[in-house]
């Protein structure tokens, strides 16, 4: 069996779903999932710069309205929820946890202690983060040890 360990910051999609199910064809995997709700103010600019540069104006008005933090864990508990019964659903295994602090520590980790064969980062773009090499995927590669492979999700929640 395939171990995936995959990166999230919101509830996958349908597409999400069918997406890394099916990277490996008819082979199983074990998914270990890591969910990191919404970050702090620092993020809340990247975010809004982010959204800018997608077109989404109304988004970007509307960062400091998105619980993030303590307001975000509840949020966060249902979308990684979600995430597990619909990888569980396609016939997959599928457990997961939040993270708060230090993600890429957390992956690391996690990564060890299952003896992961790759990491799947799916989230939305990050054009700021990803220009300076700062995002998820870039940062882990340098830290895991596994092949990280780098996702787009496709479409919003």
């Amino acid at each position: 069996m395939f171990t995936s360990v995959l990166m999230i910051e919101k509830a996958l999609t349908s597409a999400d779903v069918e997406f890394v199910t099916t990277l490996h064809g008819d082979e199983s995997v074990a998914f270990q999932v890591l969910l990191q709700p919404r970050g702090d103010q620092a993020d809340r600019l990247l975010r809004a710069i982010d959204d800018v540069a997608l077109g989404e104006l109304d988004e970007a008005a509307h960062e400091d309205e998105t619980p993030e933090g303590e307001a975000a864990a509840g949020q966060g508990q249902q979308a990684l929820e979600v995430s597990l019964v619909a990888l569980r659903a396609t016939g997959n295994q599928a457990e997961g946890r939040l993270i708060e602090d230090h993600p890429l520590d957390a992956l690391k980790a996690l990564v060890e202690e299952i003896d992961a064969d790759e990491v799947l980062v799916l989230t939305d773009p990050h054009y700021v983060e990803e220009f300076f090499h700062r995002d998820w995927a870039s940062r882990a590669r340098h830290k895991v040890g596994v092949p990280v492979l780098k996702l787009f999700s496709h479409s919003k929640v």
